[in-house]
């Protein structure tokens, strides 16, 4: 019988290859496991991904995030309408989830200018986020007449 032992999230794990043996019982705990045996799945969370993503959101002022979306110039790089330009990346309607894009906005990694506290406030990002949720979805492909 081979034993392993390593060093994950702080403790330590032990796997045992063949049998249990040496009068250790399947009771000494969760990491104790023989090999080919696998954990118990994760429990399930309800909703789709989109929904979980979005469960955390605060409420924002929709109306009001289109007004700070241009004052703040964010219209220049990514278009009135949040859809993407020459400089940006499109942002709706389906914008990355709130955490990220609030992460994101106050710690760009590519050519955008950071928008700290001082600039933007929090409560303010929230309404720009409530702005890109809401923006309508492009039609179907196959709804639009020239492409028919």
């Amino acid at each position: 019988m081979k034993n392993y032992l390593s060093l994950a999230s702080g403790v330590f794990v032990i796997a045992v290859a063949g049998p249990l043996s040496h009068g250790i019982s399947a009771q000494a705990g969760p990491a104790l496991r023989t090999a080919g045996q696998q954990a118990a799945p994760a429990p399930q969370q309800a909703g789709t991904p989109a929904q979980q993503q979005n469960a955390n959101v605060p409420a924002g002022n929709a109306a009001n995030g289109r007004k700070l979306f241009t004052s703040f110039g964010c219209y220049q790089c990514h278009n009135y309408e949040a859809q993407g330009g020459s400089a940006g990346p499109r942002l709706a309607p389906r914008p990355i989830a709130y955490a990220q894009f609030m992460k994101y906005v106050r710690h760009p990694t590519n050519e955008m200018p950071p928008f700290t506290e001082k600039t933007v406030k929090d409560a303010e990002l929230t309404d720009i986020y409530a702005f890109l949720r809401a923006q309508p979805a492009p039609p179907d492909l196959d709804k639009i007449p020239l492409l028919k």
